[in-house]
């Protein structure tokens, strides 16, 4: 596929580089604590920071996986976004306004105070890693779309968009984050609302075209294609063994509880506002947005399907049924590609870049906020100066970037590597169970370190056991040869749930073994203002 990008695609390229990585010089210099650094001294409105937390939530794996999850399945990995609210209601709720009240700037201060350092260390180091792993893989994606629209080399996507990236979050802070996300968030609509016009144009019948051939087709049910027959089959409404529409509502939810309890990229933005209800004001901003937004880009790859539908084409058709290696995430680019004229082409891939620099950004921010007061600041340089902290945090996050461009490169260079499966695997291993134990600590005056050390440790072992059972390939023949049991429980033992729902039961096995240890070998004791039932004062303006 020969890439069509022209010179006035090019110069949109360059000028967007230019114009992001000018932001950073900009607000260079009133970086002069890690307050400024990391929360912008406390002084963002909210539809800035509700904006730039859109931007966080709709990466280049949104913009380019969406389409094409849409485009060869259906609307079953949607799901989890409508619980977007919900989770939104909960950590509203319970746990974001406690950070503010402590004026925090990582969330996971309040681990120690409620479970002791240990606890707060293994967290923040999880977090570092997952959030390192998730930086790359979003650079890598973005460089193999660069590399099908432009026909440039992906090291060239993987130097450009990290080395921008550093100049600005090296230099200007959470405020040229916050900033750059801002603009970058109204370069992403721009270019996808332009490209979906085209494509809906291209469509004999507009977009009721779409639905009715959509709808004839399946492409909007809760579901996935059979393997035997291609055709879209309804997910089960509940099962713990496949797919299921509760379970995957059930894993949305878990998964925004623990982004607006626990994720340090949320709660970095969430104490950087003015007062607590800019704060809240923020957080409903971002919701208004996403859940749109991810609706949008679903209807895209609806849209793809119909328009290859009516327009045949060999490589559509090999993307659709997976020929040849063929990824699903390349029908946007491939679109973008044989159908947009010059301009809008670079447009597209700009809105693309857009995505991947403003999630990848506040990671990067994240990293450092988390390293720099967690871990450098709690453990290595105790009393410093800001001056000296502001310089760590600088190094950290340049670190950061490189890191993100090093593992980008591995993955490129690792063509039979597994990104999905790898995913999986630090999710299962290294995530799972911590929004238990913060349920543990907000909503219950039970555990210590120990009993939470127990609980960490059950969800690993079954986290691991689930992601070595998927990994290796075990058949029920050799366990039922190895164990002497029936076929049933040989299933049952091989995959008591889906590997989907690893993360939901992870944070049950954690809160359970820890509350139950904790119950039997632990005394209750005094918590003022570390609970729901026992928080402080309200913040003026709550």
């Amino acid at each position: 596929m020969e890439a069509r990008f022209g010179i006035l695609d090019w110069i949109i390229l360059v000028v967007y580089f230019i114009g992001i990585a000018s932001i950073g010089p900009l607000f260079a210099r009133r970086n002069k604590s890690t307050e400024s650094f990391f929360v912008g001294n406390r002084q963002f409105p909210a539809w800035l920071l509700g904006l730039a937390m859109f931007a966080t939530s709709i990466s280049s794996i949104t913009v380019v996986a969406f389409p094409g999850d849409a485009y060869k399945a259906a609307y079953l990995r949607w799901l989890p976004s409508l619980m977007l609210p919900f989770g939104i209601l909960i950590g509203a709720k319970i746990f974001l306004p406690f950070y503010r009240r402590n004026k925090c700037t990582s969330a996971y201060e309040y681990l120690e105070s409620r479970f002791g350092n240990g606890v707060r260390t293994y967290v923040s180091v999880t977090f570092v890693i997952n959030q390192v792993m998730r930086i790359a893989t979003i650079l890598f994606l973005v460089s193999l779309v660069f590399e099908q629209m432009t026909g440039a080399s992906p090291y060239a996507c993987i130097l450009m968009g990290g080395g921008v990236i550093a100049i600005y979050t090296v230099l200007g802070g959470v405020s040229a984050i916050v900033w750059a996300q801002f603009l970058q968030a109204f370069l992403l609509w721009s270019g996808a609302i332009l490209c979906f016009i085209v494509l809906v144009g291209s469509i004999d019948g507009g977009l009721g075209a779409v639905f009715t051939t959509g709808w004839a087709d399946g492409k909007f049910l809760l579901g996935d294609p059979n393997p035997a027959t291609g055709q879209i089959e309804t997910a089960k409404l509940f099962t713990v063994w496949d797919k299921s529409i509760l379970m995957i509502l059930l894993m949305g939810l878990c998964n925004w509880v623990y982004e607006y309890s626990a994720n340090q990229n949320v709660v970095q933005k969430y104490v950087s506002a003015k007062n607590p209800k800019e704060a809240f004001k923020s957080i409903w901003i971002c919701c208004a947005c996403s859940v749109p937004t991810w609706a949008f880009f679903m209807l895209m790859g609806t849209a793809l399907y119909v328009f290859f539908k009516q327009h045949p084409d060999p490589q559509a058709t090999a993307i659709l049924t997976g020929e040849g290696g063929a990824k699903a995430e390349s029908i946007l680019p491939y679109f973008s590609i044989k159908m947009l004229p010059t301009g809008l082409a670079g447009l597209v891939i700009t809105a693309i870049l857009a995505a991947a620099m403003s999630a990848s950004s506040a990671s990067i921010s994240s990293i450092s906020a988390v390293f720099i007061t967690d871990i450098y600041r709690r453990h290595l340089v105790k009393s410093a100066g800001e001056r000296h902290y502001v310089l760590a945090a600088r190094i950290t996050t340049a670190v950061s970037c490189l890191l993100m461009m090093g593992f980008a490169v591995l993955y490129y260079k690792a063509s039979d590597l597994t990104l999905q499966d790898l995913g999986t695997k630090m999710t299962a291993i290294f995530m799972g169970g911590i929004l238990g134990i913060y349920v543990l600590g907000f909503l219950t005056t039970r555990g210590t370190a120990r009993s939470v050390a127990v609980g960490i440790a059950a969800t690993i072992l079954f986290s691991a056991y689930i992601a070595a059972m998927e990994f290796m390939k075990v058949t029920p023949d050799q366990i039922m040869q190895a164990l002497g049991c029936s076929h049933t429980t040989a299933l049952w033992v091989l995959k008591p749930v889906h590997i989907y729902y690893v993360g939901v039961f992870g944070h049950i096995i954690a809160f359970v073994a820890a509350y139950l240890v904790s119950c039997l070998f632990e005394k209750k004791r005094d918590l003022p203002g570390l609970t729901f039932w026992s928080q402080m004062e309200p913040e003026e303006g709550e």
